[in-house]
């Protein structure tokens, strides 16, 4: 079945208005949040210009710290595997789960493992997988992805999610309070900490110097899984490496403040060894973030730190909803992410975005996000993945704008039609009419006006 594109997932989110207006106001709290927490702190400026450095030295030397890593991973005694793509990462930890010969598996959050689409591969292989954040726990209620990094149920008002515990988890029929269904997720999630053999946890932070591996949580569920288990597996994208534990330092400032306004995440773990008697296993993955290398001009979205703050301002974001990217990773920088791994099949996200520049201010390692959703746009023309009618219509525009006189015989064939024949434009098929009320038709073009005005100062 043919994925719908941006647009038409946007459509189909806007038809609930009231949503659509809960959606957007309550992302933009969040994004306030972010200012005031941000601006508590003189140096926050000072902060993003480090990371953002930090972040280049890291992924400019990343061969060197990847295999610093490694060695001081291996001393600690945590065992190290390398997956090229999505498959082979989904292949090492079903094998490892296979060699344990467990069957039923406790997760925290983790968007490298959405993207490699971990969970419908394990349920295919017979394996019980339970997400143990609550939004993300929800939402595998749901049959849904997560539609936000940080806050994956944030499309969700509480009575949906009420009707949905009602249906799994037995709660009362009609209740929304919050406290209840709290309540409930966490007796339904205690059973599974204490069951389950094996974790699978994500990977905020891993420090080259030490082996180590950060893990931010506000629910502490991630602690829970991976102490409880006999297994604990450890999945990460390459780029998350910072060269010392003094860096480090920087981005946990950064990070929280930067995703819900909170100077620190509740829980910041630091895992270096197993325990006696348990293993640690760490996945390192690429996944196309090595091509993303190469190319220069979107080497930088690797410094993402994956705090959602892009997507809380975004305007288009918060009015179309997560699932409208048709993408693991949603909004401004799963826009410029995205077509890395799959040029066609994500061409029309780039183009979801009014470039505004207000993702790009508020990164905290100051991705130029907006500049390379521009630069993507002109990749995908190049390589032919925009539709037909756009290219047309882009001709067109390119051969008008280049010609003086088509260009003043278009604006006047454009005034005479919206004054006498306004049909022709306001109606169904012009997607720009049915969101927008077109403008009041101007007596005159800029051109002629200054040359009125020109003869009239010069007498």
């Amino acid at each position: 079945m043919k994925t719908l594109n941006h647009a038409q997932n946007a459509a189909n989110f806007n038809k609930d208005e009231k949503r659509v207006d809960w959606h957007d106001e309550t992302l933009w709290w969040i994004r306030q949040k972010r200012d005031k927490s941000a601006f508590q702190i003189p140096e926050w400026e000072s902060l993003r210009d480090a990371a953002s450095a930090i972040k280049a030295n890291t992924l400019s030397n990343l061969h060197q710290y990847l295999i610093e890593f490694e060695k001081n991973a291996l001393a600690n005694g945590v065992k190290i595997h390398w997956a090229r793509d999505a498959k082979e990462h989904n292949d090492i930890v079903y094998g490892l789960l296979k060699e344990k010969g467990i069957d039923k598996m406790v997760k925290s959050k983790s968007m490298l493992t959405e993207e490699c689409h971990l969970n419908e591969y394990l349920e295919r292989k017979g394996i019980e997988v339970i997400d143990s954040d609550l939004g993300e726990r929800i939402v595998q209620l749901a049959k849904e992805p997560p539609s936000h990094i940080v806050l994956p149920c944030i499309h969700k008002k509480k009575e949906e999610i009420g009707e949905l515990f009602h249906e799994h988890l037995g709660t009362p029929a009609g209740n929304a309070d919050p406290q209840v269904l709290t309540e409930a997720a966490r007796i339904h999630l205690r059973e599974t900490f204490l069951t389950r053999k094996a974790a699978l946890t994500g990977v905020n932070f891993a420090v080259a110097e030490t082996g180590e591996i950060v893990i931010c949580t506000n629910e502490g569920n991630a602690d829970m899984g991976a102490h409880l288990a006999d297994l604990h597996i450890a999945c990460m994208g390459i780029e998350k490496l910072v060269p010392s534990r003094a860096h480090l330092a920087v981005f946990l400032r950064l990070l929280a403040r930067s995703a819900t306004g909170q100077p620190i995440t509740t829980y910041s773990s630091h895992f270096a060894k197993p325990r006696a008697g348990k293993e640690l296993h760490i996945v390192l993955v690429d996944n196309g973030r090595t091509r993303q290398l190469g190319r220069a001009e979107f080497r930088n979205s690797l410094k993402c730190i994956r705090c959602g703050a892009c997507m809380n301002t975004c305007p288009v974001y918060r009015r179309s909803g997560g699932h409208s990217y048709h993408n693991a990773i949603a909004g401004p920088i799963g826009a410029i992410l995205a077509p890395n791994l799959a040029m066609k099949e994500y061409a029309d996200l780039p183009f979801a975005s009014t470039l505004c520049g207000s993702c790009s201010n508020v990164c905290p390692v100051k991705i130029d996000i907006h500049d390379q959703l521009y630069k993507w746009r002109q990749v995908l023309v190049k390589e032919g993945h925009t539709t037909t009618a756009k290219q047309l219509a882009m001709q067109t525009m390119a051969t008008t704008l280049s010609s003086p006189t088509l260009f003043k015989i278009a604006g006047k064939t454009a005034r005479v039609t919206l004054k006498y024949a306004p049909f022709m434009v306001n109606n169904k098929f012009n997607a720009w009419y049915l969101q927008r009320d077109m403008p009041k038709v101007p007596k005159s073009s800029f051109s002629e006006w200054y040359q009125t005005n020109r003869k009239q100062n010069e007498q």
